[in-house]
């Protein structure tokens, strides 16, 4: 069982049965009460599955409604490799950028955070799907009021998941399309709002590791059809939100996005995954995922956890 150990200097020690994992050392001096706050919906907060309310208590809900979500999710998986960042939420379900801006800009910016991950409405606009228009204006807005409070801030934006009711549904605005022909749709508007201001530090590729997992043979691509054996499904029971499998693969995207640290550096026993229900085989199956996404636009060196114990997974820690 590893066991985790932070020493005075800042020095994170992983102790395990394994020799050569052992003995590695991470730093957390430069995340050290590092601030990441997230903005978003139920994309965010994880509506449709148990990830919703997981672990709360580890991240602060600034709307007071008890969410712990993707967030958490983050929050778990980089205390489990020693990184110490304060985590913080605030989410309204159905919205975009441009309702936070306009009910919660005095909440956001009550502190100068030091990263900051939103994504809009997952259709970018939900009066006008496809059109980048507001998304464009509002992330420049939003990139605006966080550097009045911290110069320095970094935002980054989200390119959220396809949805297959919008694909594959007959009123769906992508009806006739394939779910890659939305996630590059979705994509190309972040990359145009990410031009919009200079503290807008690159896109988050969610959407595009979701068609990965479908190409590559990990999910299935058409929920509404029903499920292929030996797949997963990434969406939950509306075929708009996503499943526990959807919502994992999205944290593990964001968290090396932000750390750029190997998700499979995590384990196939990592901790979360398995207190949500993922089997060892998804868990590996979705951090490979996560993993040659981020590679596609990161500086992320290849360090995948090597288990060679028979040990079970676990729960996580009480102390994570």
């Amino acid at each position: 069982m590893n066991q985790f150990n932070i020493n005075k200097g800042g020095t994170f020690k992983i102790t395990c049965a394994i020799p050569f994992i052992a003995s590695l050392l991470f730093s957390v001096s430069s995340y050290a009460g590092t601030s990441v706050l997230f903005i978003g919906n139920s994309f965010t907060y994880g509506h449709g599955s148990p990830v919703r309310y997981y672990r709360p208590h580890t991240v602060k809900d600034l709307n007071l409604e008890g969410q712990g979500g993707v967030p958490a999710l983050f929050k778990s998986f980089t205390q489990q490799v020693g990184l110490d960042f304060d985590v913080a939420i605030e989410t309204r379900g159905g919205t975009g950028i441009d309702w936070h801006l306009a009910n919660k800009l005095s909440v956001i910016t009550q502190k100068p955070w030091d990263i900051v991950v939103a994504h809009g409405f997952s259709t970018l606009d939900s009066q006008k799907p496809g059109d980048a228009t507001k998304l464009i204006e509002t992330s420049k807005q939003l990139a605006t009021a966080l550097v009045q409070r911290n110069p320095k801030a970094d935002l980054r934006l989200e390119a959220t998941f396809p949805r297959a009711d919008e694909t594959y549904g007959p009123k769906g605005a992508w009806y006739g399309k394939t779910i890659g022909d939305m996630a590059k749709d979705i994509r190309t508007g972040y990359d145009q709002a990410a031009k919009s201001h200079p503290a807008i530090k690159g896109v988050i590729p969610v959407g595009e590791a979701w068609v990965r997992a479908m190409d590559a043979g990990v999910a299935d691509k058409n929920s509404l059809d029903g499920v292929d054996a030996g797949k997963l499904n990434l969406w939950t029971y509306d075929n708009y939100h996503a499943s526990t499998a959807g919502y994992y693969l999205k944290a593990l995207v964001v968290f090396g996005a932000l750390t750029l640290r190997d998700p499979r550096s995590l384990g196939g026993n990592e901790c979360s995954g398995f207190e949500l229900g993922l089997s060892v085989s998804e868990v590996k199956a979705l951090q490979q995922v996560a993993f040659d996404q981020l590679i596609v636009g990161y500086s992320i060196t290849a360090s995948p956890l090597q288990n060679l114990t028979t040990e079970p997974a676990q729960r996580c820690q009480p102390g994570l």
